[in-house]
């Protein structure tokens, strides 16, 4: 990149992208309930008064990683808002430098206070920095960190977000080579039909809390991550057990029974390395843990909840194998 691209680079460090702006609703219990419901939380201090107050509050609060949803607005909005302002202009300066795809890669929140119903949360957004060009797995790219800030009704700071993308450049699509035609080679005649042939399947996402479970699922291997001290086992994997908050774990091999707790049947958007309709599924495992996977062997008319499965494996690449589960009947075929 020319010194000057890196100039205008260098001058969005330090500059406002999003002013203060707040919330379109204040904090409510409603979504609070969707909130715990999801994620399945049952801590009884965001939606029991009692219970809340038991503990010195002064009733319920919200759970603190909700801080950033209480600002995030709907793709009307979003896209209502767009018109040239700072985000956008580095946004576009990006894609100038061929930066035109992204992918988030860290989050790192500092709570000050919790919320409570009632309170309406801002947030406003500084560029902290923008590295120079790296090489990534992805393809050459910058690192782009933010600093937002979390503000209240009455201005005072509730909660900081570093937050972290990497822009960076597609790799191009290897070429297959052309095979030369030798003086005894003909071309055969075209019939118009193509053999297509299966677009890669899109790559997994692997860090240091993950990367045992993808390499033992290249050998075809299962595991569950299991807390050291309190014997909870956990999926997906982390770092910390929110059971007992030990740091210290171990794994232990799943069996591959299971049953299918919940579906969805996927018909678009259609990636090419994908046969739909898709059967996307939570399945619980025997040992109790849930996972995201894929169902074959199987129609979408006749999944059920509560059937039964078994574990099989498909190649995700040339060093990748990921799991996914049939009917029980097909086991072996």
């Amino acid at each position: 990149m020319s010194a000057a691209y890196e100039d205008r680079l260098r001058a969005f460090v330090g500059r406002e992208i999003h002013p203060l702006r707040p919330g379109q609703d204040p904090v409510n219990v409603p979504m609070i309930r969707h909130w715990v419901e999801a994620m399945e939380d049952d801590n009884p201090i965001y939606l029991d008064e009692e219970a809340a107050r038991a503990t010195g509050r002064d009733g319920v609060v919200a759970p603190a990683s909700m801080a950033q949803a209480w600002v995030m607005r709907g793709y009307a909005a979003t896209a209502a808002a767009k018109g040239g302002g700072p985000a956008d202009e580095l946004t576009d300066l990006l894609a100038e430098g061929g930066y035109t795809s992204v992918v988030a890669t860290d989050s790192e929140f500092e709570f000050h206070r919790e919320l409570v119903p009632g309170d309406h949360v801002a947030a406003r957004e500084v560029v902290e920095s923008i590295s120079p060009e790296k090489t990534t797995a992805l393809g050459a790219g910058r690192f782009i960190t933010s600093l937002r800030t979390y503000h209240d009704q009455d201005g005072e700071v509730v909660a900081v977000q570093r937050w972290r993308i990497l822009r960076f450049r597609p790799k191009p699509k290897p070429q297959k080579p052309q095979k030369p035609e030798g003086p005894e080679e003909r071309p055969e005649a075209d019939t118009g039909e193509r053999p297509e042939e299966r677009a890669p399947r899109p790559q997994p996402a692997i860090n240091r809390d993950n990367a045992f479970w993808f390499e033992a699922a290249r050998e075809r291997r299962l595991l569950i991550q299991r807390c050291a001290a309190c014997r909870t086992l956990r999926h997906p994997p982390g770092p910390c057990c929110p059971e007992c908050g030990s740091f210290e774990w171990d794994t232990v091999r799943a069996s591959g029974d299971a049953h299918v707790y919940s579906f969805v049947v996927n018909h678009h958007p259609r990636h090419p390395a994908f046969d739909y309709p898709l059967i996307v599924a939570v399945v619980e495992l025997a040992e109790g843990t849930r996972l995201i996977t894929n169902l074959v062997g199987v129609t979408p008319e006749e999944v059920e909840i509560d059937m039964p499965v078994v574990l099989d494996w498909v190649d995700a690449g040339p060093e990748s194998s990921l799991p996914v589960f049939r009917p029980v009947a097909q086991e072996g075929h």
